[in-house]
C-alpha cells in the first residue's frame, strides 16, 4: 500500500541522509558497503511513498544503477588505476612534474597543475582528467615534500569548473542545446566565468586551506608512499624522456578531444563528417583511455628491471585497486539514483516555481537543490535547463548566461552522493572528512563564485 503524502520527497532524503551518515560516519563501514546498504534503505522507503516502486523493484532498481555506473566508470577506472601505477613507478608522472617546475619554477607548482587541469578538462570528462592528473599531484607532493593538500585542490578545481561551465564538455553543451543558447559565445562566456571560479576554488582557497591542513601521502592507486619517495630523489637522466612521459596524458586527450572536436565542428566543416566513425570509435573515453594505459604500461615495462611475470603482477595489482575504487564509485551513484527515483528533483522544482525571485538566481536555486538532493551534477543541469527552457524569451541578456547559472548551480556541494565525491576520496588517498574539507568546499566555491560573475558580467553587458 503506498501512503499519499506531499511531502513523502524531503521525509525520503533526510531518512536517506540519515542512513549514508549512519553506515559512514558512525559505523564508519567500507565505503562501498556503507553505500550500497544506504540505498537499499532509500529503495525500501521508495516502496512506501512511490507508486509501482515494490520490494522487488527496490533490490533490482540497485543492482541496476549500480550495473549502469560500472559501465560508464569501470573500463576508465581500471584504465586509468593501470596509467596511475605505471607513471608513478615508471618515473614517468616525476619526469612530468620536473619539467613543470623547469618551466615554471618550483615556488608555482600549483600553478602548473592548475592551468593543466583546467585546459585538460575543456574536451575530457571531468573523471578522466583526474585520472590523469591524481598522478602528477602525487609525484609533484613527493618531490617537493609538502602542499599535497595545496596539489589535490588546484587539480579538483581546474577540472570541476571546466566540466560545468565551457563547451564542449557535454554538461555546458547538451544546456546550451536544450534552451538554444548560440554555442560560440557560450565557449566565451563560459571562459570568462571559469576564470575566476577556477581561480577562487583552486589557488586562493588552495593556499588557504593547504597552510591549515595538512594531508599526508598515503599508499593509493597500488602505488606506496616509499615508491614514490625513491623516484623524487631519482636522478632526471634515469627518468624517461619528456615525451614518452606524457604520451598516455597527450593520447588521453588527443584521442578524447578529436571526438568533441569532430561532433562540435562537422556541420560547419564538412570534410570533418567523413572522420567521424573513426573517431567515434577511437574518441571512446573507454577505448581512449586503453591505448593511454597501454602507452604507460609500456614505458613502465621499458624502464623497469622486471620480468615479464613480475611486471604483469604489477599490473594486476593496479588492477585490484581500480576495482575497489569503481565499486565504491558506482555505489554511489546508485545510492544518489534511488534518491532521485523518489521525485526529490520534481518537488524541489515544484516548490520553487511560485517563488518571485530573478529568473538567473531562480535557475541556480533549482540546479544547486537537485544536485544536493540527488548528486549527479549532469542531471541537475539537464533538470534546471528542462524547466527554464520555456521562460528564455523572458530573459533581459544572452542565454548563455542562463547556462552558466545552471551549470553554477549544479556544481554545488558534492557530497556522499555524488560518484565524484568517491572518486576524488579513493584516488587522491584522502579521508571522509579531508574529501569535504578539500573536494567539498571547492564545488561549493566554484558554485557561488559562478553564479556571482554571471550576475556582475549579465548586469554589465546590459549596461553596455
Amino acid at each position: 500500500m503506498v501512503i499519499e503524502f506531499a511531502h513523502s520527497p524531503l521525509v525520503t532524503f533526510i531518512l536517506g541522509l540519515a542512513a549514508v551518515v549512519l553506515m559512514l560516519v558512525v559505523l564508519d563501514l567500507p565505503a562501498f558497503v556503507g553505500l550500497i546498504i544506504s540505498a537499499f534503505v532509500v529503495g525500501l522507503i521508495n516502496t512506501v511513498f512511490v507508486p509501482d516502486f515494490g520490494p522487488s523493484e527496490a533490490a533490482g532498481r540497485v543492482a541496476t544503477e549500480f550495473g549502469d555506473g560500472m559501465a560508464g566508470i569501470g573500463i576508465p577506472i581500471l584504465m586509468a588505476a593501470i596509467i596511475g601505477k605505471a607513471m608513478l613507478e615508471s618515473g614517468a608522472a616525476q619526469r612530468i612534474v620536473r619539467g613543470f617546475q623547469g618551466v615554471l619554477g618550483s615556488g608555482n607548482s600549483d600553478i602548473a597543475l592548475w592551468g593543466s587541469s583546467t585546459v585538460l578538462a575543456i574536451p575530457v570528462f571531468f573523471d578522466s582528467v583526474f585520472y590523469l592528473m591524481a598522478p602528477l599531484a602525487r609525484s609533484m607532493r613527493a618531490r617537493v615534500g609538502r602542499d599535497y593538500t595545496l596539489f589535490i585542490v588546484v587539480v579538483g578545481a581546474g577540472a570541476a569548473t571546466a566540466h560545468v561551465f565551457v563547451p564542449p564538455t557535454p554538461g555546458p553543451l547538451a544546456v546550451a542545446e536544450e534552451i538554444g543558447a548560440d554555442l560560440g559565445m557560450t565557449i566565451a562566456v563560459g571562459v570568462v566565468t571559469a576564470v575566476p571560479a577556477a581561480l577562487m576554488a583552486g589557488i586562493v582557497y588552495g593556499r588557504w586551506l593547504n597552510k591549515r591542513l595538512d594531508i599526508p601521502l598515503r599508499d593509493a592507486m597500488a602505488t606506496s608512499t616509499d615508491e614514490l619517495e625513491e623516484l623524487a630523489n631519482r636522478k632526471t637522466g634515469n627518468l624517461p624522456g619528456v615525451l614518452e612521459s606524457a604520451a598516455p596524458v597527450l593520447l588521453a586527450v588527443a584521442l578524447v578531444g578529436s571526438y568533441t572536436f569532430v561532433d562540435s565542428f562537422a556541420g560547419v566543416i564538412p570534410q570533418l563528417a567523413a572522420l567521424e566513425p573513426y573517431v567515434v570509435f577511437l574518441g571512446d573515453k573507454n577505448v581512449a583511455l586503453t591505448i593511454a594505459a597501454m602507452a604507460a604500461a609500456w614505458t613502465f615495462y621499458r624502464h623497469s628491471d622486471m620480468s615479464t611475470d613480475a611486471w604483469t603482477e604489477e599490473m594486476t595489482e593496479a588492477l585490484k585497486s581500480g576495482g575497489n575504487i569503481a565499486a565504491i564509485t558506482a555505489a554511489g551513484g546508485a545510492y544518489g539514483a534511488l534518491l532521485a527515483a523518489s521525485g526529490v528533483g520534481d518537488y524541489i522544482t515544484g516548490a520553487l516555481s511560485s517563488v518571485g525571485i530573478p529568473l538567473l538566481v531562480s535557475a541556480w536555486l533549482i540546479a544547486a537543490i537537485v544536485r544536493v538532493a540527488q548528486g549527479s551534477a549532469t542531471a541537475a543541469m539537464l533538470t534546471a535547463a528542462g524547466i527554464m527552457a520555456p521562460q528564455v524569451p523572458e530573459l533581459s541578456v544572452h542565454p548563455a548566461f542562463l547556462v552558466m547559472v545552471i551549470g553554477a548551480g549544479g556544481n554545488i556541494c558534492s557530497w556522499y552522493n555524488d560518484s565524484g565525491f568517491w572518486l576524488v576520496k579513493e584516488i587522491g588517498g584522502l579521508t571522509q572528512a579531508e574529501t569535504l574539507k578539500t573536494w567539498t568546499v571547492l564545488t561549493t566555491i566554484i558554485s557561488v563564485t559562478g553564479l556571482v560573475t554571471t550576475l556582475v558580467v549579465s548586469s554589465a553587458v546590459q549596461l553596455i
